[in-house]
């Protein structure tokens, strides 16, 4: 990097910041799918859902992002502090 301008290396450390920034949220649905289909899915794969487990992963999924959305919000808060 120390061959680029000034300009360059904030363009590409802002590149790299959004890249890890979008490689975090993957991650974290990564995890949380997984946490939702062990809590969720208890029959059998088949060609439909068992009785309850589409209600369980929908609930599931809201709650997550209710949270992420209420962490988010407080992280911002405290950032404009």
């Amino acid at each position: 990097m120390s061959g680029l301008g000034e300009a360059d290396q904030k363009e590409l450390q802002a590149f790299l910041d959004a890249e890890q920034a979008k490689a975090r949220v993957q991650s974290s649905i990564h995890t949380f799918t997984d946490r939702c289909w062990d809590q969720c899915i208890t029959s059998s794969i088949g060609a439909r859902f068992g009785r309850g487990e589409e209600a369980c992963l929908s609930n599931c999924v809201e709650r997550f992002l209710d949270t992420s959305l209420f962490i988010v919000k407080k992280l911002e808060e405290q950032r404009g502090q």
